[in-house]
């Protein structure tokens, strides 16, 4: 069954009374969670298209950035985008049951952020409401201020990123711990790494622009050392 299918449940249980943020405490296993994954994104990402005041942007196309979806589930996929737009309850509640689908700590909420950023800059600009938004979330998820720059400073354009903030490791760091770090990062980005932990197999193309990140800058500090 594809996530898309398991989305097509969840909002059929919507139609039946229950709320956006009581699916998320269905879908806490696997292979549950991969769709609960997908539904917190399209969820909170309907919340961010608040932050900046475009409500009006194609979320299809938005999230086509981190979810390869059919064509015979865009209709889902924008119902869904469009309940959590207009429901009264408040991004932070969503974000506090996402957190708790997930555990503390959980590598899957990093991909979750890293899938949220994709759709803010999928209109080519980063707004000051999506980024004290994305802050937020963040912080809801228990991620650390430092965490969150890197993970801004990989999906966020910029001529000239900081190599050491791109890698979440401090300029002084030895360098066979900078190598460390960018060799976990590198295996954390692999397919079946992330399917693992819960990213469904539609959006594993999220790997694809944190790799290009972590791995040039790994190459700009290890050039800088030679």
């Amino acid at each position: 069954m594809s996530i898309w299918s398991r989305i097509s449940d969840a909002l059929s249980a919507l139609a039946k009374g229950d709320s956006l943020s009581d699916v998320f405490s269905q879908l806490r296993t696997p292979p549950e969670r991969s769709a609960g994954f997908a539904i917190a994104v399209i969820a909170l990402g309907a919340k961010m298209a608040k932050a900046d005041g475009l409500v009006t942007r194609d979320e299809v196309s938005a999230f086509r950035e981190v979810f390869t979806i059919p064509q015979s589930e865009e209709k889902n996929a924008a119902r869904l985008f469009n309940l959590a737009r207009t429901d009264v309850a408040g991004f932070e509640l969503y974000a506090q049951r996402v957190a708790a689908m997930f555990g503390p700590d959980d590598p899957a909420l990093c991909d979750l952020m890293e899938g949220l950023f994709h759709i803010a800059i999928a209109d080519g600009e980063y707004h000051p409401g999506e980024n004290a938004f994305l802050e937020e979330v963040s912080t809801i998820f228990g991620m650390s201020e430092d965490k969150f720059a890197a993970l801004r400073s990989r999906m966020v354009p910029d001529e000239h990123p900081d190599p050491y903030q791109v890698l979440g490791v401090a300029r002084a760091a030895p360098m066979d711990e900078i190598r460390k770090i960018w060799r976990q990062e590198v295996r954390e980005s692999h397919p079946d790494r992330m399917i693992a932990r819960g990213v469904p197999e539609e959006a594993v193309k999220l790997a694809e622009k944190r790799l290009i990140a972590v791995n040039r800058a790994w190459e700009e500090i290890n050039a800088g050392q030679g």
